[in-house]
């Protein structure tokens, strides 16, 4: 089999990769090692930044989330018993952000895929990228119970941290950047209307708390777990008390409660692969970079790059000029940086460290008080959240 993009992975990334090639008639095959049902139902992100709303209208994939996607301007930061309200549009000149899942952007690249795009084979897992650096990489994958030899022009390794493409750079031409958290974040969906039009993010004495949602009748939240903690430790009523107490303001605001309906803990970690290229391997999305929840920048920034692969290859055919797209790595690097910036610094202003002083506390809330009182600062936050340019 022979294409000229080989793409590794069929999340938000590889799926939109396949889709902006086939807008600009390039060709390309999607391998993605599980079954379409486990792509679509797999529960990830579910904030997109202005700018990934817009590619993914510009790229005939946005009927649904137009109609079904819940569009928020601004959060609420939430601390010592206060209420502060962030306004996206008055603070970035009209951006927002977007409340529409995961899967739910699977789901709608899958079906266009299906119907308009080049192959897409599930269940098709990639073990080996070979001869990288050579003008004819390949990509070596298994469907059916048969191994197969996928070759490329160029190979896009969106298959996430644990995936074969990452692998496949040498370690002597690579440099990792890495931090680890002493806490991780217990997620909950709820049967249960948000109690919040907007996200709520909480800043309390006893840990973080996040209140989202996934549509008008189920609710998303977090609280701060120790790192390591299992899901199964809490009771469902131990984690609406602990919510109640992390979000409880001085106005009589209540938390609305329901069933539990999946429950689990999620890691943190900040992770940078540098460089993101290797000959004519790229990578893109979790396979080069990973940060916190906090700053809701994980899909967007995959989204990022692939768009950022797909400008310089149309770059390419159309000019001669491999130029951008020998400026890959270092083109996404600079929004991948401020992305970690930004979600490090949310982590740090939000979550209460093991053991953290008294003076820590009160820097804390003296940030937290510089951001509501100082537009500058606000606007920071805002034009951070709503999404750093593409390119």
């Amino acid at each position: 089999m022979r294409t000229t993009v080989g793409i590794i992975g069929a999340g938000p990334a590889g799926l939109l990769l396949a889709r902006l090639l086939h807008t600009a008639g390039i060709a390309s095959v999607v391998l993605e090692g599980r079954d379409r049902g486990h792509v679509e139902g797999r529960q990830r992100a579910g904030i997109l930044e202005q700018g990934t709303v817009d590619v993914l209208r510009a790229a005939g994939a946005g009927e649904r989330l137009d109609r079904e996607g819940l569009r928020h301007d601004g959060i609420e930061l939430r601390f010592a018993r206060r209420r502060h309200r962030v306004d996206f549009p008055g603070l970035t000149g009209g951006r927002s952000v977007w409340v529409y899942a995961q899967t739910e952007v699977c789901k709608d690249l899958i079906a266009l895929q299906l119907a308009e795009g080049g192959p897409l084979l599930f269940e098709a897992p990639a073990l080996a990228v070979e001869d990288a650096a050579t003008d004819r990489p390949r990509v070596r994958f298994r469907q059916g119970g048969t191994e197969d030899v996928l070759e490329c022009d160029y190979v896009v390794g969106c298959d996430g941290f644990w995936g074969v493409a990452r692998r496949a750079v040498p370690a002597g031409s690579a440099r990792v950047f890495e931090r680890t958290y002493p806490y991780g974040w217990l997620g909950i969906l709820a049967d249960a209307p948000p109690s919040h039009h907007e996200l709520v993010y909480a800043r309390h004495d006893r840990g973080f708390a996040l209140l989202s949602m996934r549509s008008p009748s189920v609710s998303r939240l977090y609280l701060q777990v120790p790192e390591g903690t299992d899901a199964g430790e809490w009771a469902d009523e131990e984690i609406w008390d602990e919510l109640t107490r992390r979000f409880e303001t001085g106005d009589g605001w209540t938390l609305e409660r329901g069933p539990v309906t999946q429950k689990s803990v999620t890691p943190m970690r900040s992770y940078v692969h540098e460089p993101m290229r290797h000959g004519r391997l790229f990578l893109a999305g979790d396979a080069a970079h990973i940060v916190p929840p906090t700053g809701a920048k994980g899909l967007n920034l995959a989204v990022g790059d692939v768009v950022t692969f797909a400008r310089a290859l149309v770059h390419e055919r159309d000019t001669g000029s491999a130029t951008l797209l020998d400026a890959y790595s270092a083109t996404c690097l600079r929004r991948v940086w401020q992305a970690e910036r930004f979600s490090y610094d949310m982590t740090g202003l939000l979550h209460r460290a093991p053991g953290a002083t008294p003076f820590e506390d009160r820097i804390q809330l003296a940030r937290l008080e510089r951001i509501a009182s100082c537009r500058a600062a606000e606007t920071d936050l805002a034009e951070a959240y709503t999404g750093f340019p593409f390119g």
